[in-house]
């Protein structure tokens, strides 16, 4: 069965998920929220979700939205505390799975999300900020990350600023990203390195090589990803995300905003 790149992204994202779990869902993450969803659906079916949308913690999730996905998740809201609540208490406490997407990694999964050039006051591009990255990223440990669009944009061999800490020597709890997904491929950080462990049908680990900034380690068993079963392309594009808003993350430009406008008419 044929696949978009945004679906093999969020089965791998699901595939990284266990049953009774508790997921973080960040702000503007619709990837994410399809592979918890997608999960959810099929072998994780007791997760618990703590919402940065809804500012909580949920039982049962929301359906993937744009014009209602904050009251969505408020009225499914087991209890509400706030942001900076859920960062200093509840995230240190339940220590959840929680998917990152980096505008830069390098090699030892730092990342950044603040800006790019080196100049802070004056950079070429001011990125959307860490919100909680900073906080978060220095204990727990089941952080991943995702990146939709593969290129030397993003893999850098050093970033222009730190958001984000990855397998690094100024750690002293915790523990860097387990596993970095991207349309490409899927990567550990043995020894903590970023490290080539599957490619996605179509490419070679050429391919992948060439939109990376730095050289890329390859895991001796390396071998193509898993395809998408049947099921899973058929709960994502029928029941979980009909309107395709997980798109939105993958697309840029004219494209992006003609199903934007598309998913804002049908009430998405």
């Amino acid at each position: 069965m044929e696949y978009t790149p945004d679906e093999i992204i969020v089965v791998c994202i699901s595939r990284q998920i266990c049953d009774g779990e508790v997921v973080a869902q960040g702000l503007a993450t619709p990837l994410v929220a399809a592979g918890y969803l997608l999960a959810r659906h099929t072998h994780a079916p007791h997760l618990y979700f703590a919402s940065a949308i809804g500012q909580g913690i949920c039982r049962q999730a929301a359906p993937l939205s744009l014009s209602h996905v904050e009251s969505l998740w408020l009225d499914r809201s087991l209890t509400n505390i706030g942001f900076a609540r859920a960062a200093t208490e509840i995230l240190p406490t339940l220590r959840p799975k929680e998917f990152f997407r980096p505008a830069q990694v390098d090699t030892r999964g730092n990342t950044n999300n603040i800006a790019i050039g080196k100049n802070y006051l004056h950079p070429r591009l001011r990125l959307p900020g860490t919100g909680g990255i900073p906080d978060v990223t220095t204990f727990l440990e089941d952080i991943y990350l995702y990146v939709p669009r593969h290129s030397r944009v993003t893999f850098v061999p050093k970033l222009d600023f730190c958001a984000g800490l990855g397998h690094n020597e100024a750690r002293t709890r915790g523990k860097g990203p387990n596993i970095l997904i991207s349309d490409m491929g899927q990567f550990d950080f043995a020894n903590g390195q970023m490290r080539l462990v599957s490619y996605h049908s179509g490419y070679t680990i050429e391919d992948i090589q060439k939109h990376t900034g730095f050289p890329l380690e390859v895991a001796p068993e390396v071998h193509e990803t898993p395809a998408p079963t049947i099921e899973e392309i058929s709960l994502l594009r029928n029941e979980i995300d009909p309107d395709g808003i997980r798109k939105l993350e993958t697309l840029s430009g004219a494209a992006r905003r003609e199903l934007l406008h598309t998913i804002l008419a049908n009430g998405g």
